[in-house]
Formats: structure tokens, C-alpha cells, sequence
């Protein structure tokens, strides 16, 4: 089969990210003898860096983590709701939404701790050598890509006029970053070079004391302190108006990361490992709940069942899913649930927002949705229209969405991991001058409704779009996988996933290149996550690849189809692990010409 590029195969390590200066920095961990954790944490740092568009220090990032015999486990690095962000609050400020920019939306940060978290229990190296590659492209620069700079220039506007700390980084001269040009962020490289500092002070030589040294400069030191002073500025958001945060010291001296069991699936053979329903991750595994077992894979029947799955499963996220209440997740699994809700798929398309009612339980939707009318246009004119590569959108209104990365690495004992981080994004909110990154945006994601299971709740985490993933045959991790994308992320990655474990293998193994390079698409029938949490029944884009017969045969069965160009849906990254031979494998996705798979 002709792909974009090989799936490439060796037996030492295996990495893949969004971006090839991450990629590359994690193999040189690896080549260094560090494990796949240590070459993951390096990678992250990396990503703050080289996609400040798309992820920061100061955003969240879940893993799954599957340590060479050990049982896997996720890391949970999203940040909760700080103890004055209640809905009363907010409300009182006259709000029906979280703004999507401005301190108010800032969750406690998660991001940083979690990396550390997992640098302290499953790696092997020191603070300083995995943050030297981070430092290295913050100090001395590194040439941007396009989607940076024209980040940058979509809210030239709003730097220039409000937030001018980020103008002075991203608009020296009034210049944004540039391709071929080194841009660099000399103090996000002092910030690290002072945590180093302070950690090996304070703690000597032991490597793990060094690392919670760091956590606690972060938590309580100066970080810290930065951090707070941010958030209690006066900042112009997407309301229209200025705001403080409420993000506090107390906050941030609370907060650590968390370990927890995967929510799991077996489906076919396969063990599909996601994160809890604080996450979107099993709306993937209620997509897999849902199939029927003789679907032709790539068949307009196909797109058409797994389209109307989606919407049934992102219902269910919209009514039942977040972290302010028990979420019925056993049920939602279930054989017999999911046989009730599989006979909701008909011949036509759906444009309900359909909901199920497990054990019996009432949904309840938030009354704050905007409904947007069916053919594009409604998108359009909210500036949401072309988000299907999963980029940043800035919307006429100054509205900005942002997105995030993804990094699968395996190395040559067997650990596995799979991490998305995101938020903290450059177009989220003002840089602060003396760190070099911003505050993040997670809470735009909980609900100003009172009693939903996603109502803004001090100390719970907003739900979050992050879904990393997981798959094991016969008990053993073989598969790590991910992609951008926001509420994107569990339709792309569905599609992969099947397009792997329904098609042919290459070389022996999985087929990694050839699925990430299938035609993809998705559909906007249900609320999404960010602001203005605007929802669009009936509509799915594809790629122009996916064929005219699919397309001819979803137009008659009622879907609002709009075509985007042949290469605009997922971004897809994947790592294997063959568990009888050894051998590995990744795969990266082409499209943005961006993301890259490095090995040997």
C-alpha cells in the first residue's frame, strides 16, 4: 500500500509527536539511556516551546503510562476549578459562559507537576538533562512553524491594545514569528535555568529530592508567585470586558498530580486503556460499545454507522460526563445500554441531541448551548468555520480555540506512553513577562448550570477534550496513540484505531502509516467544549479523499456534508510494540507538514 511516508520499524526506540523538534529531542533521551518517561517529559518541555500556540507550562496534560510489567496507569495532569471559581461568581459578573480567554477561565496550572511527577517515579534522569533541549530552543531559538506566527497575527489586535506583554515576545518590532527566522523566549529558558537552580540547592544531589524541589518552587516559590500576580490583573477577555482570576496561593500549594486506573474496554481482542470521564476518553470506548459486528470497513455504510455512533456517545459525554458528579460510566459500557442506543442508528442522518437515560436517570443539558444553523454558514459566521485540522481558530469576534499536542513514545524494555498536552496557549492569555508563558483556559469547558455533572465546582476539574490512548492485546500494552483536535480527538482516533485493527498489516506489523494516512472526518452535532460552545446538527466534514461515492451516499441519507481539502482531518500520532518479537514501530501524521516519527 502507498503511504505518505513508512511506518517505521526497529528494535531500540520509538517516538512520535506533533512536532519533529520534539520527536528528535526525545530520541536523543533515548539514545542517551534514558527510558521512554524520561524522553516523554523531555518532549513535553519541548512542545512549550516549538507549539506555544498549542500548549504551555501552565495548561494540563493527561498520560497513560504502561511501565514494562507493570499495570497501566493514567497520570492526570488537569488542574481543578480554584476554591473562589464557584458559579456564583461568575454569575455575579453577569456571565452565562466562562470567557474563553482571561484569567477568569484559568484552572489551577496541572501541566508542569505531572511531568515531574512522572520524571520522579518512572524516570531515570536528572531535571537538568531533560530540560536542557527546552532551554537550548528558548535560548538560542528555533525557527517557527507557519501556524505560530499566523496565530499571532490573528490577535495582533488585542496584543497590541491590551495584552502588550505578549506583544513585546511574539510582536518584537511588530513582527510576528516567522518561518527561516530563529525566534527566541530568553525568559521561559531563565524561568527553567532558575528552577534547576533552586532545586539542586535546595535538595544536592539526590535526583528525586531535586525534582520535588522543582515541583515546590513551582507550587510556592517564585513561580508561584508570578503566577498569582497574573491572575489578579485586570484582563480584557472574550466578554468584552476586563477581569481578575481567582486563582490563589493556597491553590497552587495544593495541587498535585494524580495517578489513577484506566476506564477500559475490551472490544475484538483488544483492551482499549482511557482516561475517566473528567476526560472525553470514553466516549471513544462507547463508540466501539455501539458498532455492530458486520460493518465493511471504509463502505458509505461505515462512515454513515460510525458517524451516527458518534453523535449517540457525545450526547451521552454532554449529559453524564465531568467530574462534579458519580458518572454512571458502568452502565454507559454496558452490553445492554449500548444495544438500546444502537438501535437509535437509522438509514438517515440524526440532527437531535440525543441523550440516553441510564438506570433510569433523567438528562439534563445545559440551557446555554447556541444552536447554529445546519449547512456551514451558521459556523461561518461565528469565524468556527475550518477548525477540522484541529489549529487554533480566532473568531471575528476576537473568540480564540485553541488546541494541543500529542507524543507516543516506546523504548527497548517495553515502557509505553501516551500524553496530550494542551492549554497555557500563547492567544489564552498575557504573557507574563517574567516567566515568558501565560496562564490557561480550562475552565471555558465547565458549565455555569447549576447541578450538571460539568457545572464549574470549586476543587473538580472542568472536562476536559484530552484523551490520550492505550491499547493492549491479551493483557499486554502493544499500542499508543493520540491526536489534537478538541472535541475532535475520540471521532479521529476512532478511525484510526479501526482503520488499524480492521485493515491489513505491513512488514509484519500493524499497519501505523497507512491508518493515520486514511481519508478522516467528523461531525459537530453536540455542544462543544469551547467557548461559545456552539453546536451544529446534521453537520460532518471530510476530507475530499474519502470518494464521491461516500459522499453522494451521505448527502441522500441527510447528512449536511461539507468537503475540506484532501488532507485536513486528524493529526495522528501512534507508537506499536510487538510483544512476541520485540520489535517497535511509529507512525506520524502528514498533515500541516509538522508532526514526525523518529526511531531505530
Amino acid at each position: 500500500m502507498f503511504t505518505t511516508r513508512p511506518t517505521l520499524q526497529g528494535t531500540f526506540g520509538m517516538v512520535s509527536s506533533t512536532h519533529w523538534l520534539a520527536s528528535q529531542s526525545a530520541m536523543a533521551v533515548l539514545e542517551d539511556g534514558g527510558n521512554a518517561f524520561d524522553a516523554a517529559v523531555a518532549a513535553g518541555f519541548v512542545l512549550h516551546v516549538v507549539e506555544p500556540h498549542l500548549c504551555g507550562p501552565a495548561g494540563e496534560v493527561p498520560m497513560i503510562l504502561a511501565p514494562a510489567g507493570g499495570p497501566v496507569r493514567v497520570l492526570c495532569g488537569q488542574g481543578p476549578a480554584p476554591a473562589g471559581a464557584s458559579i456564583e461568581h461568575y454569575t455575579g459578573l453577569g456571565l452565562e459562559l466562562v470567557p474563553g480567554t482571561g484569567p477568569l477561565a484559568a484552572a489551577v496550572p496541572g501541566a508542569f507537576d505531572a511531568w515531574m511527577t512522572l520524571l520522579r517515579d518512572h524516570g531515570t534522569k536528572r531535571l537538568a538533562d531533560v530540560l536542557k533541549y527546552a532551554i537550548g530552543y528558548a535560548e538560542d531559538g528555533h525557527a517557527p512553524v507557519e501556524r505560530v506566527g499566523e496565530t499571532v497575527e490573528s490577535v495582533r489586535e488585542l496584543f497590541e491594545t491590551e495584552w502588550t506583554d505578549s506583544a513585546a515576545l511574539y510582536l518584537p518590532g511588530g513582527e510576528p514569528p516567522a518561518p527561516g527566522r530563529l525566534f527566541k523566549n530568553p525568559a521561559l529558558a531563565a524561568t527553567w535555568r532558575r528552577l534547576i537552580s533552586e532545586a539542586e540547592a535546595a535538595a544536592g544531589a539526590d535526583r528525586a529530592a531535586q525534582i520535588d524541589a522543582a515541583r515546590k518552587a513551582w507550587r510556592e516559590g517564585f513561580v508561584a508567585e508570578a503566577l498569582v500576580a497574573a491572575a489578579a490583573r485586570p484582563t480584557m477577555d472574550t466578554s468584552g470586558k476586563r477581569h481578575t482570576g481567582t486563582l490563589t496561593a493556597a491553590d497552587l500549594a495544593a495541587y498535585e498530580a494524580t495517578y489513577e486506573d484506566p476506564v477500559t474496554y475490551d472490544w475484538n481482542g483488544w483492551t482499549l486503556c482511557k482516561a475517566g470521564p473528567w476526560s472525553q476518553g470514553p466516549v471513544f470506548l462507547q463508540q466501539l460499545a455501539l458498532l455492530p459486528d458486520d460493518l465493511a470497513y471504509g463502505t458509505p455504510e461505515y462512515v454513515h454507522t460510525l458517524i451516527e455512533g458518534s453523535k449517540l456517545a457525545m450526547a451521552d459525554r454532554e449529559a453524564w460526563y465531568g467530574d462534579a458528579a458519580d458518572v454512571p460510566l458502568d452502565t454507559l459500557l454496558s452490553d445492554g445500554y449500548n444495544a438500546g442506543r444502537r438501535a437509535l442508528i437509522g438509514e438517515g442522518a440524526s440532527y437531535e441531541l440525543r441523550p440516553g437515560s441510564p438506570d433510569g436517570r433523567t438528562p439534563r443539558l445545559s440551557e446555554h448551548t447556541t444552536t447554529v444553523a445546519a449547512g456551514g454558514a451558521g459556523f461561518d459566521a461565528l469565524g468556527l468555520a475550518g477548525t477540522g485540522a484541529g489549529e487554533p481558530t480566532v473568531a471575528k469576534d476576537g473568540t480564540t480555540r485553541g488546541d494541543t499536542c500529542h507524543l507516543d513514545i516506546v523504548d527497548r524494555w517495553g515502557n509505553m506512553a501516551a500524553a496530550t498536552p494542551s492549554g497555557g496557549w500563547l492567544q489564552s492569555n498575557p504573557v507574563i513577562p517574567e516567566l515568558g508563558f501565560p496562564l490557561g483556559t480550562r475552565l471555558q469547558m465547565a458549565w455555569l448550570d447549576e447541578g450538571l455533572p460539568n457545572s464549574l465546582t470549586p476543587g473538580r476539574r472542568p472536562r476536559t477534550t484530552l484523551t490520550p490512548s492505550l491499547a493492549l492485546r491479551d493483557g499486554v500494552p502493544v499500542l499508543a496513540f493520540g491526536t489534537p483536535g478538541g472535541d475532535q480527538q475520540d471521532q479521529w482516533s476512532v478511525h484510526f484505531f479501526l482503520a488499524v485493527a480492521l485493515r491489513e498489516r505491513v512488514r509484519g506489523g500493524l499497519d501505523l502509516q497507512g491508518a493515520i494516512d486514511a481519508p478522516n472526518w467528523h461531525q459537530d452535532s453536540f455542544p462543544g467544549s469551547f467557548y461559545p460552545r456552539a453546536m451544529l446538527p446534521g453537520s460532518v466534514t471530510v476530507e475530499a479523499r474519502i470518494g464521491a461515492e461516500v459522499i453522494e451516499e451521505l448527502r441522500r441519507r441527510g447528512h449536511e456534508v461539507s468537503v475540506g481539502e484532501p488532507w485536513s482531518e486528524g493529526r495522528l500520532c501512534a507508537v506499536a510494540r510487538d510483544p512476541q518479537t520485540g520489535v517497535l514501530s511509529a507512525a506520524a501524521n502528514p498533515r500541516g507538514m509538522q508532526g514526525y516519527a523518529v526511531g531505530r
